[in-house]
């Protein structure tokens, strides 16, 4: 089977590449570093592919910027998929993508989704929780003037990256669900004791007022509210010893 993988250099795609290929598939690796633009096309081959699996991001999260990227990005590669006969199109999505519209990501991916679902396509959305790397970049983002983070107490059920990328691979080899997956780390924390655990070195003040990266948020924002793959035993490294 030939794949190819927009972002296959990043953080997710980059460890579905190698899954993909050491179980015998044809895999390409498409990203800016191998000469692909999927804004413009430019060095986007998807002839004899079966099926596209895109886990790429947004260079800049401005609100304008991210609509605009994931609206034209995935605009380019669905006709150029249909054009080249792809089966299966499988991307990856954020659970709460559609509970959240304060977010202007949130609202991109909305969009993202809406032209996946609409395109005649075979499709998969694979949307996760966010990831256990991302705590660090969470931290940061919600640190205010004085250098204290400030974080509401929802809901948040991590997800390793690597988890991410194994069931992306599976569903890749999967008939389209024609439907989206939601995924989910093995524990359901509280925000702000998250981040307490995953960076203890963060002076983390619970403050229900606190946004998101700007976004309000409800107790199940962040988390699977329906049917869910629950990854039971993966988890960080601070948690696993501690059992």
């Amino acid at each position: 089977m030939k794949i190819v993988v927009i972002g296959g250099s990043g953080l997710i795609g980059a460890q579905v590449v190698p899954i993909l290929s050491g179980q015998g598939h044809d895999v390409v690796a498409a990203s800016p570093s191998t000469g692909v633009n999927t804004l413009t096309g430019e060095g986007l081959v998807l002839e004899g592919a079966d099926v596209v699996v895109d886990v790429s991001n947004s260079p800049s999260f401005a609100d304008d910027d991210v609509m605009s990227f994931f609206t034209t990005s995935t605009g380019v590669l669905l006709e150029a998929g249909k054009a080249a006969g792809v089966r299966h199109h499988v991307v990856l999505s954020i659970v709460g993508t559609d509970r959240i519209p304060d977010s202007g990501y949130m609202r991109a991916k909305v969009a993202q989704e809406k032209l996946v679902r609409d395109s005649g396509v075979g499709y998969s959305i694979v949307r996760a929780t966010q990831f256990f790397e991302f705590a660090t970049g969470i931290a940061g983002m919600s640190r205010d003037a004085t250098g204290v983070v400030r974080l509401p107490s929802v809901f948040i059920q991590p997800i390793a990256a690597s988890e991410v990328a194994r069931i992306v691979a599976g569903t890749a080899l999967d008939a389209p669900v024609n439907g989206h997956i939601d995924i989910a780390g093995p524990r359901r924390y509280r925000l702000d004791e998250f981040i307490r655990l995953a960076v203890p070195e963060a002076q983390v003040v619970t403050d229900e007022a606190a946004t998101y990266s700007g976004a309000r948020l409800q107790p199940t924002s962040l988390v699977p509210v329906g049917e869910v793959t629950r990854l039971s035993e993966v988890g960080p490294s601070w948690e696993m010893s501690a059992r």
